[in-house]
């Protein structure tokens, strides 16, 4: 599994430093190892966490003796802090609000894209949720820049309610409502399988899930479809 990252546009690279760090400074000769040892420190994060996860285990999962990573690679911090912001950035280029003329369209296509990245990238949303339910110290830099791109859809979302467009409601809990939903899918795979019938690892059919949570959404919201 490998960190799905999109380009970052300048405006939002000044609204937040971009990752620095070895993975942003591979050089081509370096771009295989690296590749390497990010998808096994991706899988051992979002598996034990910042404090539970080794520079021998990344090591290992990635092919490599300890003091081949060091080469590459300062210490766990560093990566851990690169790929966690490396994350960040890509949530804010990918849930973005694009259009927001329409809300039936906004909300549904970013409920759909929520849904998407827990499904296909859940080790990546695990790494997020592990480093919350561990304090969240590793976010501190990150919490002012959420809490203005949040406020941008708030705003968004105030501007459909003031134009009758829906009910009235708190913009930033639905928000988090819609947060917890999609994001589920991610850190409670298992229960999912289980509660549909599935065998581990078989593939979920997210269609259903995706028609079902839109309609509840922007039912609950006062929108037709």
């Amino acid at each position: 599994m490998t960190v799905a990252t999109a380009p970052v546009p300048p405006a939002i690279a000044q609204e937040m430093p971009a990752p620095d760090g070895p993975l942003s400074r591979a050089r081509p000769g370096r771009e295989r190892i690296m590749a390497a040892i990010r998808t096994a420190a991706v899988t051992e994060f979002s598996l034990h966490g910042l404090k539970g996860t080794s520079t021998q285990a990344i090591a290992a999962r990635a092919g490599l003796t300890k003091p081949q990573l060091h080469y590459y690679i300062a210490g766990k911090e560093e990566l851990y802090e690169e790929l966690l912001m490396q994350v960040l950035h890509a949530w804010k280029v990918v849930f973005s609000f694009e259009d927001a003329s329409d809300p039936a369209t906004v909300l549904g296509d970013y409920i759909r894209k929520k849904l998407d990245h827990a499904f296909d990238n859940p080790e990546i949303s695990r790494i997020f949720t592990r480093e919350v339910l561990d304090g969240g110290r590793n976010l501190d830099r990150y919490w002012p820049n959420a809490q203005a791109w949040t406020q941008k859809k708030v705003d968004i979302i105030n501007g459909w309610i003031a134009r009758g467009q829906m009910r009235p409601l708190d913009a930033r809990l639905l928000l988090m409502h819609i947060w917890a939903m999609t994001q589920s899918y991610a850190d409670y795979a298992i229960q999912t399988r289980v509660m549909l019938g599935l065998p581990p690892e078989a593939p979920i059919d997210r269609e259903p899930i995706a028609r079902e949570l839109v309609a509840f959404v922007l039912g609950g919201c006062g929108i037709k479809a």
